[in-house]
């Protein structure tokens, strides 16, 4: 029953002339909503910029920096419709089709990703794709006359949890439940 997004961390592990490092953030918000099945799934996943960090002060900066985090503050992915691969007891495999938007960028995707439908009811997301940084026209990406480099290609990892729809006195919270995938024997 998606909804609310419980928790949610996005990282990236990135290249550069320095050696390799993570960047993470854990302040991934969304809402999903739903129909008669996964198929019918809509809603959107962001999270702000300027949360990713790196564990290096000076990366940080520059990362904010090349990201342009005050004029381009969210990175977004809207779901447009999603397509099941297959369905496990308890999981499913599904693609993920929509439009994510980083530095002023919208560009269609289809993003590969797992589903594990758990006994509490909450659905646990994970997908990992690859992403250029020059798609995006994020630029910044070389200092002190290109002896220091970051690669642009990228890998993305998205972890979240969603909970299940709240019903309060006016009803569900913009959320209509969907149906999992049923337990096969």
């Amino acid at each position: 029953m998606p909804g609310e997004v419980l928790s949610g961390t996005l990282s990236f592990d990135g290249r550069a002339t320095l050696g390799d490092f993570v960047g993470t953030t854990d302040s991934a918000r969304g809402v999903m909503t739903g129909g008669a099945g996964l198929a019918e799934v809509r809603g959107y996943v962001e999270a702000r910029v300027a949360t990713l960090v790196t564990g290096n002060g000076k990366r940080d900066r520059d990362l904010n920096k090349s990201m342009e985090s005050d004029k381009y503050p969210l990175i977004r992915f809207d779901l447009d419709r999603t397509e099941v691969v297959s369905v496990g007891p308890d999981t499913a495999a599904v693609l993920l089709r929509g439009r994510l938007a980083i530095h002023g960028v919208e560009r269609e995707v289809a993003l590969a990703a797992r589903l594990r439908f758990e006994t509490d009811g909450m659905i646990a997301l994970e997908s990992d794709f690859p992403l250029n940084l020059k798609d995006h026209k994020i630029g910044g990406l070389s200092k002190m006359l290109g002896l220091l480099k970051m690669h642009p290609d990228i890998v993305v990892h998205v972890r979240l949890r969603f909970r299940p729809s709240v019903t309060g006195a006016a009803g569900p919270v913009g959320v209509v439940p969907i149906e999992t995938p049923p337990i096969r024997d």
